[in-house]
């Protein structure tokens, strides 16, 4: 993927951040001493400057890297999903079919790329295919509740993170080769609003948002973090096929959705009476912890992005010839 001066800026500006991020947290650990949410803070930054170099690293080799960097990611987040939901072993097949089956083909899909069956496979077929196959193991007890779990985690880490590659496809007027930094956009301001959230709620935050849910969320530190976050979004208007007011709108939803995506799926952690949903990124959690703004947000940003542009992703990405011949090999022989 070509790294133009302006993407070569942006990511110049978030190594820029995570130094001087990394210098205020031990200053502040050297000066004020260990405390657990300056120790917390450090973790964090560490953790950022490793998942920061691989994003790096998957721009770095293409689309193709891209997308199998997101394939990796859906499977590891929909593993800590299924392993925080243990399934009795009537449904272990179907686990392997979701796992081997469902979730590189749909990103094959998505890759190819073919929009209309990147669109239906997973909430059609894929949902279908999971109770079937649960049906044929014979085991009724908890049926619906089980199928049900299958089928939002499947929808959550497979079919709504496959949106984010998939903006590097958009075909935008005037931005054509430039998707990169849209992608870009949308994991910054996300992210960084996660961020900015945190640290004022934790200076700031008396009121929590919904305290059974999550308590650490809080009134000021939406408010403080996310209107700072859905600015520095408008300040990167030029990076974006958006003009200005544009650009801080969809800031904004960025905002609001990844905080109500992180919300929804701290319920279900809660329910599942669980903090986390790993331990494999220090300061984080599990990598669904991560995400989990990212997922909410992604298909909102990808369709109202193609709406306010008119984009015609069935016109521009039809079923592929090659797909089509392996679709149809009797063609081989003449028929």
């Amino acid at each position: 993927m070509n790294f133009d001066p302006e993407m070569l800026g942006l990511l110049g500006g978030v190594v820029c951040l995570l130094v001087v991020a990394t210098i205020v947290s031990r200053v502040l650990l050297k000066t004020r001493g260990p405390s657990p949410t300056l120790e917390n803070l450090s973790s964090r930054v560490m953790a950022w400057w490793g998942m920061i170099a691989i994003f790096l690293l998957s721009l770095a080799l293409g689309r193709t890297g891209v997308f199998l960097f997101y394939t990796g990611l859906s499977f590891l987040a929909l593993r800590e999903f299924v392993t925080l939901t243990p399934t009795p072993r009537g449904d272990h097949r179907t686990l392997a079919w979701i796992f081997f089956f469902v979730l590189p083909l749909h990103y094959l899909f998505a890759w190819a790329p073919w929009y209309g069956m990147f669109l239906i496979f997973i909430p059609v077929y894929a949902f279908v295919l999971i109770p079937v196959r649960s049906a044929l193991a014979g085991d009724t007890a908890r049926f619906l509740e089980r199928t049900a779990k299958l089928q939002w985690g499947v929808l959550v880490c497979v079919y709504f993170a496959s949106y984010i590659p998939m903006m590097l496809y958009l075909p935008i007027p005037g931005y054509e080769g430039q998707n990169a930094k849209l992608l870009f956009f949308f994991v910054m301001v996300t992210q960084l609003s996660d961020v900015l959230q945190y640290v004022a709620g934790k200076l700031w935050g008396r009121t929590p948002v919904a305290p059974s849910v999550s308590p650490g969320k809080t009134v000021e530190g939406l408010v403080i973090g996310g209107l700072s976050a859905a600015a520095c979004g408008a300040a990167l208007w030029w990076a974006t096929p958006f003009p200005l007011p544009v650009a801080g709108l969809m800031a904004l939803m960025l905002v609001l959705t990844g905080f109500l995506g992180g919300l929804v799926m701290s319920a279900v952690k809660r329910s599942l009476g669980a903090k986390d949903w790993g331990a494999g990124i220090p300061g984080h959690g599990g990598v669904l912890d991560r995400l989990d703004s990212l997922l909410f947000s992604a298909p909102l940003f990808f369709h109202v992005t193609g709406f306010y542009f008119a984009t015609n992703m069935y016109a521009a990405y039809a079923q592929p010839a090659w797909f089509g011949r392996l679709l149809r090999p009797w063609q081989f022989f003449g028929f």
